[in-house]
């Protein structure tokens, strides 16, 4: 079945108050092109150059140079504070509160239940099974005429695994309205990103960020690349000024040191296997699942007990016990190689019982 003949019109899929909305207009969105350089449109202060200025609303040099290493156009590529705003803002786009529904795997990133329970938008969850995989036909099952958003994550996080490639095509082809998949760990994992398909899939919105390979978890900047008609929705009601000037300035300073997140991404790789075959020996560790992420996730003996040993020894890890199908797992990121060796002693010193 072909996606472009099922796929509802972007029109059907977004709020009708969005679609009738006027945008709000800026000084720097009026002012665009032209040289200058006396700016007395904006109300700013004359002094204190350049953090006096409003930023460029729609990060033009950032996009432009991300354009060339992503290999996807300007006009595919939405900007934010962080991917958790892209987030929010598919919500406020497409989801009518109390009318319309949401579906997501579970378990998965928090945020997307919680940004549906912020816009007042049923949040719809099916299991992933025990190999922590999802069918695209149970997705598609839990739909119905209401749903515009399907959220998946790849490689998923707390599980760490990329999901089946097939199943998440037949998903988007299969779906009438618009699927979020969230590659946020992409660059960890062996699996191409969804990129490089964008064009094929009118309905696909990819998340990633600057926070986990780029190692720029501070400067809050998310990316989502989708057609150029979706991503011109989500400008028309994000925050004017959404990414600061001191964000878009350490962003194109990285951008220009791709050469070292390439090296730092292997780095990470290799220290993930290290960590994982020497975390397997470990008395208090039952199982280990199979990650394509920057972090594993393993069953332990006592989850509780073994966080808070930790705690004490001062190693941090994430407790996810209380999620689903995660009873008694740890989350552990990948750390340097002193911190990895820490954490290891730590445990071999922990007893059990």
């Amino acid at each position: 079945m072909s996606n472009h003949t099922i796929m509802k019109t972007l029109q059907e899929l977004t709020r009708p108050n969005i679609c009738r909305l006027k945008p709000y207009s800026s000084a720097r969105d009026e002012y665009n092109g032209a040289a200058a350089s006396v700016f007395l449109d904006a109300n700013e202060n004359p002094y204190n150059l350049p953090h006096n200025r409003y930023p460029d609303p729609m990060q033009r040099e950032l996009k432009e140079k991300l354009s060339k290493i992503k290999k996807i156009t300007p006009d595919n590529i939405f900007l934010g504070n962080g991917s958790d705003e892209a987030i929010d803002l598919v919500y406020r786009a497409f989801c009518e509160p109390r009318i319309d529904n949401v579906v997501a795997i579970d378990p998965t990133y928090g945020m997307y239940q919680v940004c549906a329970e912020i816009n007042d938008v049923e949040y719809r969850k099916v299991l992933l099974d025990e190999s922590f995989q999802f069918s695209a036909n149970q997705l598609l099952e839990a739909a119905d005429e209401h749903t515009k958003l399907i959220f998946i994550c790849s490689p998923n996080n707390p599980t760490g695994n990329d999901l089946l490639h097939s199943e998440i095509e037949n998903l988007i082809q299969n779906f009438e309205g618009l699927v979020i998949l969230d590659e946020a760990y992409n660059d960890f994992s062996e699996t191409p990103s969804f990129l490089e398909k964008l064009n094929a899939y009118p309905n696909l919105i990819i998340l990633q960020t600057f926070s986990k390979a780029w190692g720029c978890a501070a400067i809050r900047l998310g990316m989502a690349f989708a057609s150029s008609d979706i991503i011109s929705i989500l400008n028309k009601i994000k925050y004017p000024y959404n990414v600061n000037e001191l964000t878009q300035k350490q962003a194109l300073e990285m951008l220009h040191r791709y050469n070292e997140i390439e090296n730092w991404i292997k780095m990470l790789k290799e220290a993930r296997e290290e960590l994982e075959t020497e975390f397997v020996k470990l008395a208090c560790c039952i199982k280990i699942f199979p990650s394509d992420a920057n972090f594993f996730l393993a069953r332990v003996t006592d989850a509780g007990k073994i966080y808070h040993f930790l705690v004490g020894e001062g190693i941090i890890v994430r407790n996810r016990n209380s999620v689903s199908l995660c009873g008694n797992c740890l989350r552990v990121t990948v750390g340097t190689k002193v911190e990895n060796e820490k954490l290891i002693k730590a445990l071999k010193a922990f007893k059990i019982g």
